[in-house]
């Protein structure tokens, strides 16, 4: 029986060369990452609805809370500079209750429980991820807000007039103190310890936020130039001035982004951070 080279054989009897990637049946390219936009809107939605359920209790603490403090500095303060720093920071205490309290406990309640590793799996980039959730717990401060704002402003005798700029401290007070208490949430190696940041970085805006600057010792004034809601604080109060240099408005509000942006990049580095231990 003689033997034939394989290079006599006719291409159509060769053996067939094992297929590459592209060739083989049922061989498919993994879905795209998600684009940064529909992933935000995804994760904020799904946080909206997760935390519905708790959002009159929420709204009801954090309003009652920062009223309450009001009506007690009433007795203290008359009016002036004074009365509107009472009034601005009590309303953006309103804020720093959900965005920086109550967000550090549930980052600290996910990275202890797991659920971290949920996120990790889907195909959303992190900065999703930590905007959606800090956008979702921020909107909840909404109207409790605007009820302290108005309330207080009733109470010290200011003008309503500019409570429109609500609009632009809320956001950029809540990116603010949102980051930070994200960011607490994923650095502490406990869940404990996670609930204790958010509650002392609360007593910070509550001590450096709603009593007046000119009654602060000079080192307590230094801290109270790094507290990330000063700013918005500052700007609201701001506006409530016969005659509001918005100048000065416009830049403490600029300088509440540009600080918002800079907790929110923290808090993105710590979630990418804790997802891979």
């Amino acid at each position: 029986m003689s033997t034939v080279s394989a290079r006599a054989l006719p291409s159509t009897v060769r053996a067939p060369r094992a297929g590459t990637e592209d060739d083989r049946p049922g061989a498919a390219d993994l879905a795209p990452r998600a684009r940064l936009l529909p992933a935000l809107a995804a994760v904020y939605r799904a946080q909206l609805s997760r935390a519905r359920v708790a959002r009159i209790p929420l709204l009801f603490v954090a309003t009652f809370q920062s009223v309450g403090i009001m009506v007690l500095m009433r007795g203290v303060v008359d009016g002036g500079s004074e009365a509107r720093a009472v009034v601005a920071g009590s309303s953006v205490l309103v804020v720093a209750f959900v965005a920086l309290n109550l967000l550090a406990q549930y980052f600290g309640q996910l990275r202890a429980s797991g659920g971290l590793d949920h996120y990790a799996t889907l195909p959303v980039p992190p900065a999703a991820v930590v905007l959606g959730a800090a956008g979702a717990y921020a909107s909840f401060t909404v109207p409790g807000t605007v009820v302290t704002a108005v309330t207080g402003s009733v109470l010290f005798g200011l003008p309503l007039a500019h409570l429109w700029v609500l609009a632009a401290v809320v956001p950029l007070s809540g990116a603010a103190l949102a980051g930070l208490g994200a960011a607490l949430g994923l650095l502490a190696p406990r869940q404990e310890l996670a609930t204790l940041l958010g509650q002392l970085g609360m007593s910070a805006a509550l001590l450096l936020g709603v009593l007046p600057a000119e009654r602060m010792p000079e080192v307590l004034g230094w801290a109270r130039d790094l507290l990330p809601s000063t700013y918005g604080v500052e700007a609201l109060a701001g506006t409530f001035d016969a005659h509001p240099d918005w100048a000065a408005v416009g830049l403490d509000l600029a300088v509440c982004a540009a600080v918002g942006a800079a907790s929110l990049a923290l808090a993105t580095w710590a979630y990418r951070r804790a997802a891979v231990r």
